[in-house]
C-alpha cells in the first residue's frame, strides 16, 4: 500500500504541472494530498516492523525527520526551479522525484508477509475495534493536537506576522527562522527516538519539551529577533523529540500489535491534522480581528492545554529487543513479553 500511495502522489503531482487552470490544479493537488494520507501511517507502521523493540525509536525519529528534510529540500529546490523555469517545472520535478522514489523503494524495502485477503466486514471490524476503542490511543491523538497545531502555526504564519508587525525585518531573515526550525528537526528526530528508548516513562520527553514549547510560542510577539532565533532552534529540536516519542508509543501498546499499529498511527495523524488545521484557521481569524498578540497567546496556550490528556496513557518504556515484543528485519514477529 505504501508504494501504491507513493505512485499515486507522483502521478497527481506530475499531472499538476500541466494544469490548464486553477480549478484543475486544486483537484490534482487534492489527489496528491490523498496519496500522502495513505502513505504516512502505513509506511511508519512498516518501518516499526523492521526493527525490534528497544531499537526502533531512533529509526522512527529518522523516518519523521525525513519529512522535514524533504520539506527543506522541496522549498529550496522548488523556489530555485520555479524562479528559473516557472511554477509548472517545479511541480514536474517534484512529481518525477516521487515516481523515482517509488521505483527505488520497490528494490530497497525488504519483503513482508502479504495481508490476508477477502476478509469479511465482521473480521475487519474485529481487528480494528481494539484500536478504535483504545483510550491511550485517543488520549495521544487529542493530547498532542494542540501542540501539533501550535508548531504548524509557527511554521505557516511567522513570515506573515513579521512582515505585518515588524516591517524592518527583512523577508529573507524572517523566512530563515522557520527554515532553521525545519532543519533542526532533521537532527532532533533520531535524537528524540534515542531518548525515548532510554526513558523509564515514554511520556516524560513529551512533557519536558512540549510545555516549554507552548510557553515559547506564547512569547513570540514580545521577543526581539535575536531571542526569537533561539526560540526557533529550540522549537525545531522539541518538535523532533516530541513526535518521535509520540509515534513510538503506539508500537508498544498491546492492543495495536501487528496490523493494528498502522490504524493507530493513522488515527493519531488524522485527528491531529484535522484539529491542528482548525486551530491554525482560528489563529488566522484572531490575528485579523483581535491582533497578533492575542493570536500568539492563543497558540501557546492551546499547545499546552491538551497535553494533560496523556495521563490516560500508561507509563512504560521500550525494553531491549530480547525482552520486549518486536519483529526482525524480515517483518516476522517475535514473542511479546509482559509490560
Amino acid at each position: 500500500m505504501c508504494l501504491a500511495a507513493l505512485v499515486v502522489m507522483g502521478v497527481f503531482a506530475t499531472a499538476s504541472a500541466f494544469s490548464p487552470n486553477w480549478y484543475v490544479l486544486a483537484a490534482l493537488r487534492f489527489g496528491v494530498g490523498a496519496g500522502a494520507a495513505c502513505f504516512f501511517a502505513p509506511a511508519l507502521g512498516l518501518v516499526a516492523t523492521y526493527y525490534p523493540a528497544g531499537q526502533r525509536g531512533p529509526i522512527i525519529g529518522l523516518y519523521n525527520a525525513g519529512f522535514s528534510l524533504g520539506a527543506a529540500i522541496g522549498i529550496l529546490a522548488g523556489a530555485v526551479v520555479g524562479l528559473a523555469f516557472g511554477w509548472n517545472w517545479a511541480l514536474l520535478v517534484g512529481g518525477i522525484g516521487l515516481l523515482v522514489g517509488a521505483a527505488l523503494a520497490t528494490f530497497a524495502l525488504p519483503e513482508t508477509a502479504a495481508p490476508e485477503r477477502h476478509r469479511s466486514m465482521a473480521a475487519l471490524w474485529g481487528a480494528a475495534r481494539p484500536v478504535l476503542r483504545s483510550r491511550p490511543i485517543w488520549a495521544l491523538a487529542i493530547g498532542l493536537t494542540g501542540l501539533w497545531g501550535a508548531y504548524y502555526i509557527v511554521a505557516q504564519y511567522f513570515v506573515e506576522f513579521s512582515s505585518d508587525v515588524h516591517p524592518a525585518w527583512s523577508l529573507a531573515l524572517a523566512a530563515a527562522l522557520p527554515s532553521v526550525m525545519i532543519v533542526v528537526e532533521i537532527v532532533s528526530g533520531p535524537v528524540g527516538g534515542w531518548i525515548a528508548e532510554r526513558q523509564q516513562d515514554l511520556r516524560t520527553a513529551i512533557v519536558l519539551f512540549g510545555v516549554p514549547s507552548g510557553i515559547a510560542i506564547l512569547f513570540v510577539p514580545f521577543l526581539p529577533l535575536s531571542e526569537l532565533a533561539v526560540v526557533f532552534v529550540f522549537l525545531g529540536f522539541a518538535n523532533g523529540v516530541v513526535f518521535a516519542n509520540l509515534y513510538l508509543i503506539p508500537s508498544y501498546r498491546p492492543e495495536v500489535e501487528g496490523e493494528g499499529l498502522t490504524l493507530a498511527l493513522a488515527l493519531i495523524n488524522c485527528v491531529q491534522i484535522a484539529g491542528g488545521s482548525a486551530l491554525a484557521i482560528a489563529f488566522g481569524y484572531l490575528a485579523v480581528y483581535s491582533g497578533y498578540t492575542v493570536a500568539w497567546v492563543f497558540a501557546g496556550i492551546v499547545g499546552i492545554v491538551t497535553l494533560p490528556l496523556i495521563v490516560w496513557v500508561p507509563g512504560f518504556r521500550g525494553r531491549p529487543a530480547s525482552t520486549q515484543a518486536g519483529s526482525d528485519r524480515s517483518g516476522t514477529p517475535t514473542e511479546p513479553s509482559t509490560l
